[in-house]
């Protein structure tokens, strides 16, 4: 399970690993941190430098560094040195940083909070929900798109168990849903959306509606694999054009109902801190009245 992390705004990199219940940090996203890079290219470099010397010590560091495959800035999923929490402590003796000993804190943080979620997966909802409702997202969306993070994953262990091969088809078949769907690829949808060089998840950025037609492009298409008993990636993408023609067609005729386009080219991003601050508000307050 790849993930992003938050430590004072900066963006760490994780893995966590199943067999070994252990979170993998990115390196160079530590060094970022620790050196308050302002650049990632700036925090590679410090990393490759820091390398050489570790590698000339003979350092158990490197030994013990594994290559994960994580969201690069272009947004593909790329190899990066990753270390566990272990690792990661002996990494911050090598980087004298005042940033150290929070960072500790803040490690040890994390994998109490992902030892909690496995224990009772609430949890985890509940926390997700509250850093988009920190972002001001309206409840209303946040609702949409947690069930869109659940849809998405009912597929991809659909996709699993039929032999389909993780990213690199999943990233074909996705593209597969997306086109027949809105006409577009999620690559293509980033560009209209003006998020071409953003490394943000597309779907942060997608109105109510446009959640809703890709969680029933989705829906569709696992429902279809299912019935057909689809096996490997030929026969799962297949049912993946199938799937998305269905929200398409459910799509095109909403259009013409209303004569407006349902792809909207607005995202979060370019939107005004006033109305951002304007909905969470609104949450807090809605917050407020349920405890009562």
């Amino acid at each position: 399970m790849s993930n992003i992390k938050l430590f004072e705004d900066k963006q760490v990199r994780a893995v966590w690993s199943e067999a070994e219940q252990k979170w993998y940090f990115s390196v160079v996203d530590v060094c970022g941190v620790l050196t308050e890079q302002p650049t990632q290219r700036g925090a590679s470099n410090y990393w490759a430098k820091l390398k050489q010397r570790l590698e000339v010590e003979g350092s158990e560091l490197l030994t013990n560094c594994q290559q994960l495959k994580m969201l690069a800035p272009d947004g593909k999923m790329r190899a990066t040195d990753a270390l566990n929490v272990k690792g990661i402590f002996r990494l911050i003796q090598s980087i004298p940083s005042p940033k150290a000993e929070p960072f500790k804190m803040w490690l040890a943080q994390v994998g109490s909070e992902r030892l909690e979620e496995i224990e009772n997966p609430e949890i985890a909802n509940a926390r997700i929900k509250e850093i988009y409702r920190q972002k001001g997202y309206s409840d209303a969306w946040i609702e949409k798109r947690i069930r869109g993070i659940q849809v998405r994953d009912e597929l991809t262990d659909e996709w699993k168990k039929r032999g389909v091969k993780e990213e690199r088809e999943y990233a074909i078949l996705t593209a597969e849903i997306s086109k027949a769907t809105f006409g577009m690829t999620p690559s293509e949808y980033r560009v209209f959306k003006g998020m071409a060089k953003s490394k943000e998840n597309l779907r942060d950025h997608m109105d109510d509606l446009e959640l809703i037609f890709t969680m029933l492009g989705e829906v569709s298409t696992r429902r279809i694999a299912e019935s057909s008993d689809a096996k490997g990636f030929w026969e799962n993408k297949s049912a993946a054009q199938k799937g998305g023609s269905i929200a398409g067609d459910a799509r095109r005729q909403l259009e013409i109902e209303t004569g407006q386009r349902v792809s909207s080219k607005e995202n979060y991003l370019t939107r005004p801190e006033s109305e951002k601050r304007k909905v969470l508000s609104t949450n807090r307050v809605e917050m407020i009245n349920k405890s009562d």
